[in-house]
């Protein structure tokens, strides 16, 4: 029999497989929830519930929604003639704090990575290419982070779309180098939008 029930155990160690969360993080989350009370606990189990029975990808772009469009793409104010390529979820809501892009996303759902698997076929690059049939996007902002992977789908993007009439640009490099755009601060990506350049 060990120190600590199965239980305890089972909760830490599904708290440790989150991102950024530590073996010893995963134990206080677990005894924090121990020694909550029964409702506080109950509302966390069902959130959790909540987010995978009401949250689904935008069927246009790809970023979170609870309808079949999310609130960007279901906003008649934004110009959809400007569409910002972003790798994950969480890059819209960088972008979107800076205040600096009024247009609409389209979520890759990571960037190109040979030695672990991903291909142009694991991302959403043929959903991002009927996008752009209509003719109505006049400019693709690249908005991939700037490390290695991003700056290979970036390169990728950028000679796929070169025989589309539209004019396909990157963000500056405001950004550090090695960064995720989504802990980039307000200033910082309001910078890099201002500086993009054409690829």
């Amino acid at each position: 029999m060990g120190l600590i029930p199965a239980a305890v155990e089972r909760l830490a160690a599904e708290f440790g497989r989150l991102p950024g969360i530590g073996p010893k993080t995963a134990q206080r989350l677990t005894f924090h929830c121990m020694s909550a009370t029964p409702e506080s606990t109950q509302r966390l189990a069902g959130a959790l519930r909540d987010l995978h029975d009401g949250v689904r990808a935008c069927r246009r772009c790809f970023f979170i929604a609870d309808d079949e469009l999310c609130a960007v793409c279901s906003n008649p104010r934004r110009d959809r003639t400007l569409l910002c390529v972003v790798e994950e979820p969480l890059d819209v809501l960088a972008v979107e704090r800076s205040g600096e892009f009024g247009g609409v996303y389209h979520v890759l759902g990571g960037a190109l990575s040979p030695i672990d698997g991903v291909g142009p076929d694991q991302l959403r690059i043929e959903a991002l290419e009927r996008r752009l049939d209509d003719g109505e996007v006049s400019e693709v902002v690249i908005a991939t982070d700037p490390d290695v992977e991003g700056e290979a789908t970036a390169h990728y993007l950028g000679e796929r779309l070169a025989s589309r009439e539209v004019v396909v640009s990157r963000l500056a490099h405001g950004l550090p180098a090695g960064a995720d755009l989504q802990y980039a601060d307000e200033v910082t990506v309001a910078r890099a939008f201002a500086g993009r350049r054409l690829v």
